[in-house]
């Protein structure tokens, strides 16, 4: 079965994630669309998702009309203190087929500046 060239790149970039993964860290997977964001952290050890953040949640979707980064921002923000409460810091960054730049870039500077270690 032949992949299309985004598929490879989300299996390369995850998978070479998923073979450093370890018991002490999870895995942070990112997710974007033209309008919206959304991450979720997974334990690939007992595959399982601990928790996720998106940017269609009503409480997010209520505030004022903002640009894509801060939305990007808002997501982050709301990921972190979620993570905090689990006692989750430490994360593999996984992001996908997008490159590390613009909206994917700022959701990672604002986990770091929250406290996430990756």
């Amino acid at each position: 079965m032949k992949l299309s060239t985004s598929a490879r790149k989300r299996f390369r970039v995850s998978n070479k994630v998923k073979k450093v993964s370890s018991n002490d860290r999870f895995r942070l997977s990112i997710s974007r669309s033209s309008k919206n964001i959304s991450a979720q952290i997974i334990d690939d050890i007992k595959k399982i998702t601990l928790l996720s953040a998106s940017s269609v949640e009503k409480d997010i979707r209520t505030s004022s009309k903002v640009n894509k980064t801060e939305l990007s921002k808002i997501v982050a923000t709301k990921l972190a203190k979620k993570a905090q409460e689990k006692k989750i810091t430490k994360i593999f960054f996984d992001r996908g087929v997008y490159r590390y730049h613009g909206r994917i870039k700022v959701f990672a500077e604002t986990l770091r500046e929250n406290g996430m270690e990756f």
